[in-house]
């Protein structure tokens, strides 16, 4: 495993295995890495003969300070996991290698409503700086596949649209949500959970999963009105729950209103914020 700091750098490697016909799959990170971040480096190495992981907390899409510097910091211990999952290349460029002084970042995206629903009405600014993040990355890695978890299922949308703008080469893969024993949604930041709240959290994918069971018996607004009062235990407080378009990300009212629906939600569970998602439908 080689592990880059510098754009120019990782480049020239790259570029010396693209000379040879090699292809190569991408996963940007934030690190923290946890067994659902190594499902994406375990399916590009399937498809591609070059892997590469990004190492790089993107204080853009921070809405809240506090959270960028609680965010855990665990770059040794990444780099062991990447090594064990048999990744090729880890990028962990400084701010200014990502945002350098002689370059224009682009960042005049417009997703219409996708980034304006669920995520986007709590955390304003987000899904602006994901996406110019994620745009530079594929500026400088120039991958045949980029690889994201359905977990961030609204990021993953949003990040679809933008390859759609920049008329990119690159294909985007979604990886299924990687999960505890107990149903939790894998996430850097269930460490931080209380062993009280931790314990409760598997409140999320079981409400979903109650959803998916009652689709057909009731109504889309009934269920979300059902999941909002099943999440809303002692400490935890939904922030939404919502039954959508898995393309447009816009509510529907009744599950023949599109072939790929998708049931989303986020919760604070005490100072900590969870989200998750189901698919419903998929024709």
């Amino acid at each position: 495993m080689q592990v880059f700091k510098t754009v120019q750098a990782l480049q020239i490697h790259l570029n010396d295995l693209r000379k040879n016909g090699q292809q190569i799959g991408f996963a940007p990170t934030m690190g923290a890495l946890h067994s659902g971040h190594l499902s994406l480096i375990a399916a590009s190495k399937a498809d591609n003969a070059c892997t590469v992981c990004s190492i790089f907390v993107n204080p853009t899409q921070f809405d809240n300070a506090d959270d960028l510097e609680k965010y855990p910091r665990t770059t040794e211990r990444d780099l062991e996991l990447l090594s064990e999952a048999g990744c090729e290349v880890v990028f962990i460029p400084n701010a200014k290698e990502i945002y350098p002084e002689n370059i224009v970042i682009r960042n005049d995206f417009d997703f219409g409503e996708l980034d304006k629903v669920m995520e986007g009405a709590f955390r304003e600014g987000h899904f602006a700086g994901m996406a110019q993040v994620v745009n530079r990355l594929l500026e400088i890695v120039e991958p045949n596949r980029l690889y994201m978890g359905q977990k961030d299922f609204q990021q993953l949308t949003i990040v679809r649209s933008m390859l759609k703008q920049t008329n990119s080469k690159t294909e985007l893969v979604m990886c299924p949500i990687v999960r505890e024993a107990d149903g939790l949604a894998k996430s850097s930041r269930n460490v931080r959970l209380t062993p009280e709240n931790r314990q409760k959290a598997i409140v999320l994918s079981e409400t979903l999963r109650k959803v998916k069971e009652r689709l057909t018996e009731s109504s889309i607004q009934d269920l979300e009105q059902f999941a909002l009062v099943h999440l809303n235990l002692p400490n935890f407080r939904p922030e939404y729950f919502k039954v959508v378009d898995g393309i447009s990300l816009q509510e529907i009212e009744s599950i023949d209103d599109a072939d790929f629906v998708v049931a989303c939600t986020a919760v604070w569970a005490g100072e900590i914020r969870l989200i998750d998602n189901m698919i419903l439908k998929n024709n």
